[in-house]
């Protein structure tokens, strides 16, 4: 591991946990919401608790990123404090679905978009999605530093957009228009209700933890990967909370809940049509850019896990030129494209991919106690703020999001944890070949 390139600086780390959290979902997310929580007292109450959790979760993986700066990030983690199957199934489930799944579904969102400039068919949609992807493959595979400025660059112009929906609402609005719907209740009951919001917002609040899996390529990763986490959640969900406001200044809560653009609605109420194009831009250079941050950090699980000998062995390998794991972001993207042309709509798999990606966000939390007892004299460049109550509260609402959508939405649940079931065998493979492969 230590052949990979250490370029990244804290600045760039941090544009990762936020350029890697915020993507579609604050754009797509918020009409699904309403939809449930008619109030904008429950929806900024929503946004507000998956902030807290995004906090509290980044608090908590400071301390491991501090304590275990290597490549694969919560892969390690998760390795070190329960063994390699567990950490085996998180890259499985993130290799053939959370991530090459996120970064598919992206990847026609930012085609889908740049038809609304240049029209488009479908087939021509899926040829842009996947030039695109081949893109941002490239620029990873040229040097770790390049993708880090590619980053940079795409987070701050979506910054700078997200920037210009809140002013418009901040300026233009009026907080007449969250009277409409101030007292409604949500008609399935408040606990169902507040659960199937809760998918949405977890979905939207994913990625800061991308800025782990580069550790090893930052240049003062017990420092700057702590800070990246912590820094990148504050600011996105200070942004969510915003933008949902801003949302409701210009833009009455039925309104929201019926429209499927609410960004692009919202805007064009002021700016018109000339809004809708705006907004299609800043939906682009968003989702183009949280593809080039997943083509970038997720291949360092991978190349963590042929390192550890369950995944193919050309996978660990580092480019001799590039000294980026080459092979690990090829395979990645080669799963990408297929999935972009087979898999169809990503949107009904949301549930399914969010339940089993807080699994293991739930166990990583957890694997602070065990490090502090199993590790009391380990190096802790940083200790989680308010420990152990921070971590508690994280897993406490993680542990309740995953037994309610256990309860409410079981086929999607089941159907993850069959899904992870079946990485077993696969891991036992990887295992025995590695045996067999040791044995003179």
């Amino acid at each position: 591991m230590s052949n990979l390139r250490q370029a990244l600086s804290t600045f760039d780390l941090t544009m990762i946990a936020i350029g890697g959290t915020i993507g579609s979902g604050i754009f797509l997310t918020p009409s699904l919401i309403a939809q449930q929580l008619p109030s904008p007292l429950w929806i900024i109450g929503v946004w507000l608790l998956g902030g807290i959790m995004a906090l509290c979760g980044a608090l908590t993986f400071a301390e491991l990123g501090g304590m275990i700066p290597r490549a694969g990030g919560m892969y390690v983690y998760l390795s070190e404090a329960y063994g390699t199957l567990v950490g085996f199934l998180f890259g499985w489930a993130y290799f053939l679905v959370v991530n090459t799944g996120g970064i598919a579904a992206l990847s026609i969102a930012f085609a889908t978009y740049l038809g609304f400039f240049v029209p488009l068919s479908p087939t021509e949609i899926q040829i842009a999605a996947i030039t695109g992807l081949a893109s941002v493959t490239a620029l990873n595979v040229f040097g770790v530093k390049i993708g880090g400025l590619f980053s940079d660059v795409f987070t701050v112009l979506k910054l700078l957009g997200i920037a210009g929906v809140i002013l418009v609402g901040f300026v233009w609005g009026s907080s007449g228009t969250m009277d409409v719907g101030l007292s409604l209740e949500p008609t399935g009951g408040l606990g169902t209700a507040l659960a199937a919001a809760m998918v949405g917002v977890l979905w939207s609040y994913g990625g800061w933890q991308h800025a782990s899996f580069t550790a090893s390529e930052a240049k003062d990763p017990r420092r700057s990967v702590p800070l990246a986490m912590v820094i990148g959640a504050s600011v996105v969900a200070i942004v969510y909370v915003l933008t949902n406001l801003a949302y409701m200044f210009l833009l009455p809560i039925p309104a929201i809940a019926a429209s499927p653009r609410v960004a692009s609605d919202a805007v064009s109420v002021v700016f018109g049509p000339i809004g809708g194009s705006i907004i299609a831009l800043t939906i682009f250079i968003s989702t183009f850019g949280t593809t080039g941050i997943y083509t970038l950090t997720a291949p360092r699980i991978y190349y963590a896990m042929a390192v550890d000998g369950v995944f193919f062995k050309k996978v660990a390998e580092v480019h001799p030129r590039y000294r980026t794991p080459a092979a690990a972001i090829l395979i990645q993207s080669s799963w990408a494209v297929v999935l972009i042309l087979f898999w169809g709509t990503f949107d009904r798999l949301i549930s399914y991919v969010v339940f089993t990606d807080w699994i293991f966000f739930g166990l990583t939390a957890a694997s602070v106690f065990v490090f502090r007892k199993r590790r009391p004299n380990a190096d802790r460049p940083y200790k989680t703020l308010g420990y152990p109550f921070t971590p508690l509260l994280f897993l406490v609402i993680a542990l309740w999001f995953i037994i309610n959508t256990l309860i409410e939405k079981p086929e999607q649940a089941w159907a993850g944890l069959g899904f992870l079931a079946l990485g077993v065998p696969v891991y036992l493979y990887w295992k025995n070949a590695r045996k067999t492969v040791a044995t003179p």
